[in-house]
């Protein structure tokens, strides 16, 4: 199964793409997709959209996994994120890509085994699990493979409770 991971934002998209054999991962892909912030807003949606379209034609993953938001004090940057992530949806749900979506607790729970783990454990064990020589840069890069990680292991356990 071929999993694509995001880690929405507007001005950094974060995008994994692995690979999952049975327990084994492989990277395929991963990057962000940036937008300034000099260009208006629906450009930066429609920069995005058309990132993630060129990526899912490219690689053609069989699912997606979408960090669902964090919500923090600031209503704008959240409103904005949230625009960002539903483009996401929309590029992977136009791919016919069946989207999985997931809460940074549970993501952290997946990889680390403890839901309030540090942003630096999480990198670690991305690093680890996918046998990298150094922790994908940016953040929002190895937040994706992070999602796409989850996701495999939550497919798993799908396919064990559908007799699989």
């Amino acid at each position: 199964m071929r999993i694509l991971g995001i880690d929405p934002g507007y001005a950094i998209l974060g995008y994994g793409i692995i690979d999952v054999k049975g327990n084994r991962f492989s990277v395929v892909d991963y990057g962000a997709i940036l937008t300034d912030a000099s260009m208006e807003m629906p450009i930066r949606l429609q920069a995005l959209y058309s990132g993630l379209k060129e990526l899912i034609h490219k690689y053609k993953p069989d699912e997606a996994s979408i960090e669902e938001l964090f919500f923090n004090n600031n209503a704008k940057t959240a409103i904005l994120v949230g625009e960002a992530r539903g483009v996401a949806v929309l590029a992977c749900a136009d791919g016919n890509l069946k989207i999985g979506e997931y809460t940074p607790l549970q993501i952290k729970q997946a990889l680390v085994g403890y839901g309030r783990a540090d942003k630096k454990q999480v990198q670690y064990m991305v690093k680890t699990m996918l046998n990298l020589e150094s922790v994908p840069k940016p953040d929002d890069t190895a937040d994706a493979l992070a999602a796409a990680i989850c996701h495999a292991h939550s497919a798993g356990k799908r396919d064990i409770l559908k007799g699989r």
